[in-house]
C-alpha cells in the first residue's frame, strides 16, 4: 500500500497593538531576512489552538489569547519548500516582553498602513485580510 502525502499544518499568529502588526524578520530559508507573521508547524498530537499559543511562547516569549480565527490559507506553492496549510488566529498578547530567539533577526510593530516591502510567504494577503478583523 501505497503511504499518503498529506500538506503538512501550521498555525500563524497575528498581534495587532495600537494599530500595529507584530512581524519577524526570518534568520533560516525560506525568506532568509524576510518579514514575516510569527507561526509555525502543528506538532502530532497537538490541537492548532495549542500550536499557536506554544510557537508565540518559543518564538516572542510571550503568552497570548486567541481572540478569532482570521482564515485557513492553503495554496500549495505558499511555502517553496513543500505544501503547507496555515491556520491564522488573531491574538492578544496577555504577558511577557517579546524577546529574540535563534529563528528571527528582529521584531518590530509595523503601521498596517507602513508595511516594509520585502514580505516572505503569503503573509502579505494575511495582514491584508488581518486589517478587516483587528
Amino acid at each position: 500500500m501505497e503511504k499518503p502525502r498529506s500538506p503538512i499544518l501550521a498555525v500563524d499568529g497575528v498581534i495587532l497593538e495600537e494599530g500595529k502588526i507584530l512581524l519577524e524578520k526570518r534568520s533560516y530559508y525560506p525568506f532568509i531576512g524576510y518579514w514575516v507573521i510569527p507561526g509555525g508547524h502543528v506538532e502530532y498530537g497537538e490541537t492548532v489552538e495549542e500550536a499557536v499559543k506554544r510557537e508565540m511562547k518559543e518564538e516572542l516569549g510571550i503568552s497570548v489569547r486567541i481572540k478569532k480565527l482570521i482564515g485557513v490559507y492553503s495554496d500549495p506553492k505558499r511555502d517553496p519548500r513543500y505544501h503547507v496549510v496555515s491556520m491564522v488566529f488573531l491574538l492578544e498578547r496577555t504577558k511577557g516582553e517579546i524577546c529574540l530567539n535563534d529563528e528571527s533577526l528582529e521584531f518590530q510593530f509595523f503601521p498596517l498602513d507602513q508595511l516594509p516591502e520585502n514580505i516572505g510567504f503569503d503573509h502579505r494577503k494575511i495582514i491584508n485580510d488581518s486589517k478587516r478583523e483587528g
